[in-house]
């Protein structure tokens, strides 16, 4: 269960007429009480009434959420760290450079980043071509993606103007929020 679908059971639970709400789905386990939720008050046994309610308190929802139990075993022997690998000696110069170049060469790019959890659409549809390509100048304002969540449809604007140089993710995967979907040069 995501933080975003907790949020919205929070919600729902609140405009409900609900006091308490548990869930428990294998090892997590989630407790929501609301400011509904009063505690019985003790009867005046001598006079045979009960003490007159009071007005709930308006408060935030009481959320309890308990980590999955992880015990470890007293026995178990714990493992040696593994010796690190010895580096080859023979052109390490040479290997070393691609990778800051490349390093450096992406330091110049931009990135548009995702603003929501979900899954990532290049295209509005499977049969549609895809919003941006590789190579493509966009604009501020110009809608990149599609981020789907919860069944809505997202279109995702760029920020940023420049030329796409590559697409981070992969059609139809899961994305995290501030993920990075794709890397533009501002100078093409």
């Amino acid at each position: 269960m995501t933080f975003k679908d907790i949020q919205e059971l929070v919600k729902l639970i609140n405009k409900s007429n609900l006091t308490e709400f548990k869930m428990k789905d294998g090892e997590f386990e989630l407790s929501i009480r609301t400011n509904k939720h009063q505690k019985a008050k003790p009867r005046d046994y001598a006079s045979g009434t009960a003490p007159a309610p009071s007005a709930p308190q308006p408060t935030a929802p009481i959320i309890q959420m308990s980590p999955p139990v992880q015990q470890p075993y007293p026995q178990a022997p714990q493992p040696a760290p593994a010796p690190p690998a010895p580096k080859p000696q023979a052109e390490p110069a040479k290997a070393e450079a691609p990778a800051s170049e490349a390093k450096a060469e992406d330091s110049n790019y931009l990135e548009v980043r995702s603003p929501i959890v979900g899954t990532f659409y290049r295209s509005s549809s499977p049969e549609k071509p895809p919003y941006v390509k590789v190579g493509d100048a966009i604009e501020v304002g110009q809608v990149v993606c599609i981020v789907e969540a919860m069944k809505l449809f997202n279109e995702i604007e760029s920020e940023i103007a420049g030329k796409i140089v590559k697409v981070m993710v992969e059609d139809a995967q899961p994305v995290e929020y501030d993920q990075v979907l794709f890397l533009v040069d501002p100078k093409g």
